[in-house]
This record gives structure tokens, sequence and C-alpha cells, in this order.
């Protein structure tokens, strides 16, 4: 696929079939996000991948306990109450595959590196017809203390990506997107 057919194609996935994505695709998608440029060569993004169906909808269910927990807080959050509170929605859409990229606390703009892996790694497995959507849902629930030793990820890292994988259900319309809008040129 061309760059540019990519960037303009690319949508968030939000139904997925069943087949798992093979750990070689994964490996794929994760060399390509560690092709990302990152400050001074910093390269301060570590990974994590989840493709445990039961595993997955077990941590959504948690996700959006914890997020209710939050609405009286959060507005935004408020906005979503109907759909976490349906026990058929799954924050991660029933996709094979979860990968988080974490931030490690080092080098001068870790957050802004690990983006550039995740769009790296997006455009990646669309250029391999996977469908990919960034869970902003499971971002604050995944970087929990708690959840952290849970699962083994060193306190001082940060969550930036939860990223989902799988093969798109169904054709995904394209959308229009609005023309830069140019402040200044000098």
């Amino acid at each position: 696929m061309e760059l540019m057919t990519a960037i303009t194609t690319r949508r968030s996935v939000r139904q997925y079939t069943l087949q798992k994505v093979e750990k070689q695709t994964i490996e794929t998608l994760l060399s390509a996000a560690v092709q990302a440029p990152s400050a001074s060569n910093s390269q301060p993004w570590a990974f994590a991948v989840i493709q445990e169906n039961e595993v997955l909808k077990q941590y959504s269910d948690r996700a959006k306990q914890y997020l209710l927990s939050l609405v009286d807080q959060d507005p935004v959050i408020a906005h979503y109450r109907d759909m976490l509170t349906n026990p058929e929605f799954n924050i991660f859409y029933n996709a094979s595959s979860l990968i988080i990229i974490y931030a490690k606390p080092h080098g001068a703009h870790p957050q802004g590196d690990c983006c550039l892996a995740a769009q790296n790694l997006m455009l990646t497995a669309h250029s391999l017809d996977l469908g990919t959507c960034w869970i902003g849902f499971a971002q604050t629930f995944l970087d929990l203390p708690e959840l952290k030793k849970e699962l083994g990820v060193p306190a001082q890292y940060n969550v930036v990506a939860p990223i989902i994988v799988g093969y798109p259900k169904g054709r995904i319309p394209q959308l229009s997107k609005d023309l830069p809008e140019i402040i200044f040129w000098r």
C-alpha cells in the first residue's frame, strides 16, 4: 500500500472477526513501531501484548467499573454512562489483540515519542489489512498502580497508547477530514 493511501484510508475499527492475529504479525507491528523517531534517539517505549479473549473481557469489565466510579467527577465520562453500563459493551470491541505502548521515564519527550511509535504501528497494521483503534477508555485504568503491579509493568512506566488490533468485520466507511487550519505562513 502506498504511504499516502495508507494515511488517508486508515480508520479506527470497532468491529472485528474472531480470527486471532498471528504472533509473527504482531512482531512485524512492533518492529514498525520502534522505527519511529524519538528525541535524541532515546527510544523510550516498551510494549505489552494481550491476546487472551477472556483476559481482555475481564479488563474491559473492570475498566468500565473504574470509569463509572469517576462519572461524578468527570462530565466527559458521564456522557458515556449508558455505554459503560451496558454489559454487552466491550471497550476493546472484541478485538483479538491489545498492544499497550508504555513510555519509559527517560528522554526529552517520551509521551510524544510513543505517539509516533503508535502511528507507525497503526499504519503498518492498516497496510496489512488489519484494523486498529486507540482505546482511550483503557488508558487510565491500565495506568493504575495496582494494575501495573498485576501485569508486571514497572511502576515508573506510563501508558500512552492502548491499541486494539484485529481483522475488521465488514467495510470501514471513509470519513471526510477538514483542510488544515493554517494560522500563519511566513
